[in-house]
Formats: C-alpha cells, sequence, structure tokens
C-alpha cells in the first residue's frame, strides 16, 4: 500500500496502477487520485476571477467536479486524467457561476494543458493561494470586509471609505492592520488552524 501524505505526488507508473485498483473497486485507491488531484480544483478557481464570498461554493463544485472525473473515466480509452478531469472540473464551475452570477465567467486559460508537467509546481502556489483565503476568514469582519474590498476586489480606497463611513486614512489603517495580522498568522504556521 503506498504511503498516504496530505499532497500525494504521482508518477504515471503508480498512476496507472493506482486505476487499475480503482477499476477492482479500491476506494483507497480512489481517494488517492482525489487527493492528488484536489490542488487542481483550487487552481482553477483561481483562474475564475470571482469574488471572495463565491470562492468557497466554487470550490465545492470543482470538487464535485474532480469526483464525477475520478468515477467516470475510463483509463481502457487511453486519454490522459489530467486533461479529462480539467475539463469535468471548468465545467462544473463554469456552469455554476453561470448560475449564480446570471452572466459568462471569466475564461479560464487553456494554456495550461499545454504546460501540465508544471502541475506539480503550481501546487505550492495553490495550496499558499487556499491558506491565505483561510487566514482571511480569521480576521475580525470590519478589517477582512476592508481587506477583500481592497486587495481581492480591487476596489478604491476612498468608494470603501465612503461605505463605512469612514475617512480614507482609517480605511487604510485597517488594512495595514489587516495585514500585519496575517503575516502573524503565517509566521507563527497558525494559517489553519484557530486562531
Amino acid at each position: 500500500m503506498t504511503e498516504k501524505t496530505d499532497r500525494p505526488s504521482l508518477n504515471p507508473l503508480e498512476e496507472k496502477e493506482l486505476w487499475d485498483k480503482i477499476q477492482l473497486g479500491d476506494e483507497g485507491s480512489r481517494e488517492r487520485i482525489i487527493l492528488a488531484y484536489r490542488p487542481m480544483v483550487y487552481w482553477l478557481a483561481k483562474k475564475f476571477r470571482t469574488l471572495y464570498g463565491t470562492y468557497p461554493d466554487l470550490i465545492q463544485e470543482g470538487m464535485v467536479g474532480l469526483i464525477f472525473a475520478v468515477d467516470s473515466f475510463e483509463p481502457e480509452r487511453s486519454n490522459r486524467f489530467i486533461t479529462y478531469a480539467y475539463y469535468k472540473i471548468k465545467g462544473r464551475m463554469a456552469n455554476f457561476l453561470s448560475r449564480v452570477e446570471s452572466k459568462a465567467p471569466m475564461p479560464v486559460d487553456d494554456e495550461y494543458l499545454e504546460r501540465s508537467e508544471n502541475f506539480e509546481e503550481d501546487l505550492d502556489l495553490m495550496e499558499w493561494s487556499v491558506s491565505l483565503g483561510e487566514g482571511i476568514d480569521k480576521l475580525p469582519e470590519r478589517e477582512r470586509d476592508i481587506l477583500v474590498s481592497l486587495v481581492v476586489e480591487g476596489r478604491r480606497a476612498a468608494d470603501v471609505a465612503g461605505e463605512h463611513g469612514v475617512g480614507v486614512s482609517h480605511i487604510y489603517r485597517l488594512q495595514r492592520r489587516a495585514i500585519a495580522k496575517l503575516k502573524s498568522l503565517f509566521m507563527s504556521g497558525n494559517a489553519t488552524s484557530d486562531a
């Protein structure tokens, strides 16, 4: 049995063995494939550039797409799973955003498929983005709202200040305080634990 890690990395031979075991009903191998490709869900979600509040639901839809891809993939057809999963996840996310936002989502860069050998290199960036989102969720509500408005949504400080009924300098103070708290969370390694 292969060792289970938080971020499985599969070489082609190992992945083929897992698909053979999945065909025989091995749930452990199915789970390992899902875990190995889970970072692609986060990577694709980031590419859609959606509102921060929609992000968790978009991730959930992407995970459903990934699980569907694993359960419906036919290795004997000699297709690459990464390509198959990419389109299933992307399609599920695009359909979700169409329903929620009532508009067509931003297109995802298909160049990824031509450079899928860089998938492993993108994992650290994807996981860091998820940790950042978890860290932002731990901030006090007002600081979180300010940081999301300014940094994630790219809104102007004057507009945000007007909505909150405070001066622009106060908005920048709240932003600096929020960033300092995030730095502290990451430096202490508590980004994914309760603060």
